[in-house]
C-alpha cells in the first residue's frame, strides 16, 4: 500500500483516501488479512488519524473491511447473497442448503409468529436454530418455528435436542407437499442472543428475513434469519441485486 499527495486533491481528503484504499485492498491485501494500525497508516498517507478513520468507516460501511474485536481491522469477504424472490421454493435443509443445523427444543414463539402460524401463544412448538458460515464465521443466524402439526410423525425421543434433533425436524417437516413461501425483509437491530452469535455488539445494524412456509392452505413454518448487514447483499429476482451496508 503506497503513499499519495492529498494537498491537492479537491475532493474531500477522507473520499479520496478511502478510493486509494479500496484499491490497494484489491491488489495488495487477501480477505482476512489484518490491516496496519492507525498510527501507521496515517503516517503512510501523510493524513491526520480523524481523516483515516473517516475513511475506514466508510471503507466498512460498504462491506470492504471488518472490525473484529481482539483481532483488530481486516479485509471482509465477499457478501453473501440473500435471496428474497420467491422464484426458487424449497424447504429448509434441501438442495444447496448453506445453513448448518444447531439445536433443536421446545418453546413458545413470539406474539407475531404465533399469529403466522394460527396457533396459540402459550402452544409449544419446536425452535430449531441453525447458522450460516461464511469465510470461517457466521454471517446469519436462523430461528425456524415449527408446530406439532406440520411435524406429526416426529415421534422419536432418541435425539431431545441437539443438532441431530434439528435435522429430525428439518426432515420430517419435508414429507409435507411445499404449495409456496412468502417473504418479508426489515433492517433492525441485532438482539443479545444473535449478537453474540454473530460477533458484534448488541445494537448492530442487521437485516431480519422472515419466511413464510405455505402447505396444505395454512403456514407449515415460520424462519427468521437474522443476517449481519455488513455481510450480505439482497437478491431479488434472477439478475438484479442490492447491496447493503450498515
Amino acid at each position: 500500500m503506497g503513499t499519495t499527495q492529498l494537498e491537492s486533491v479537491q475532493e474531500p481528503k477522507y473520499q479520496h483516501l478511502k478510493t486509494v484504499i479500496g484499491e490497494a485492498l484489491d491488489s495488495d491485501f487477501a480477505v482476512g488479512e489484518i490491516l496496519p494500525n492507525e498510527r501507521e497508516l496515517a503516517a503512510r498517507f501523510g493524513v491526520a488519524r480523524a481523516t483515516l478513520r473517516q475513511a475506514l468507516e466508510q471503507l466498512e460501511l460498504e462491506g470492504r473491511l471488518q472490525r473484529r474485536r481482539g483481532v483488530g481491522t481486516t479485509v471482509a469477504p465477499p457478501r453473501v447473497g440473500v435471496d428474497v424472490s420467491t422464484t426458487q421454493q424449497a424447504w429448509p435443509g434441501v438442495g444447496d442448503d448453506a445453513w448448518q443445523a444447531q439445536d433443536s427444543v421446545l418453546g413458545t414463539a413470539p406474539a407475531a409468529v404465533a399469529r403466522l402460524l394460527e396457533v396459540p401463544a402459550d402452544e409449544d412448538v419446536h425452535l430449531v436454530r441453525r447458522l450460516r458460515i461464511g469465510q470461517d464465521q457466521a454471517v446469519a443466524a436462523e430461528l425456524l418455528y415449527v408446530p406439532a402439526a406440520s411435524v406429526a410423525g416426529l415421534v422419536g425421543v432418541e435425539a431431545p435436542a441437539g443438532p441431530a434433533r434439528a435435522r429430525e425436524v428439518l426432515r420430517e417437516l419435508q414429507h409435507l407437499a411445499l404449495d409456496g413461501q412468502d417473504r418479508s425483509v426489515e433492517l433492525g437491530s441485532a438482539r443479545a442472543d444473535d449478537a453474540k452469535e454473530l460477533d458484534r455488539l448488541p445494537g448492530s445494524p442487521v437485516l431480519v428475513v422472515t419466511t413464510r412456509y405455505l402447505s396444505g392452505g395454512r403456514t407449515a413454518a415460520v424462519s427468521v434469519a437474522t443476517y449481519r448487514a455488513d455481510t450480505c447483499r439482497l437478491t431479488f429476482g434472477d439478475s438484479v441485486d442490492l447491496a447493503m451496508a450498515s
